[in-house]
């Protein structure tokens, strides 16, 4: 696969995890309100697999986001 897929599969991963918890919400409940199994939000996560368009948009939509935000990658800050 190429890197960029790599890397905006890593970035969409990180994105929706860190926006998950900073809602509060568990990936049982990001998954009931975007209508996917919970193991896909895992797999998501853990930058497995490949995710459609249309279950980026659900997810964005569960998460009060644009689904480019969950796109764009972020530089972590250094800890």
């Amino acid at each position: 696969m190429s890197y960029l897929f790599e890397q905006l599969r890593n970035c969409l991963a990180a994105n929706v995890k860190r926006r998950r918890v900073a809602l509060g919400l568990s990936q049982e409940e990001l998954a009931f309100n975007s209508h996917i199994d919970r193991t896909y939000i895992s797999r998501i996560e853990n930058s497995i697999g490949n995710v459609s368009l249309r279950i980026v948009c659900e997810i964005a939509e569960s998460l009060n986001t644009d689904p480019s935000d969950l796109l764009k990658c972020i530089d972590e800050p250094p800890q």
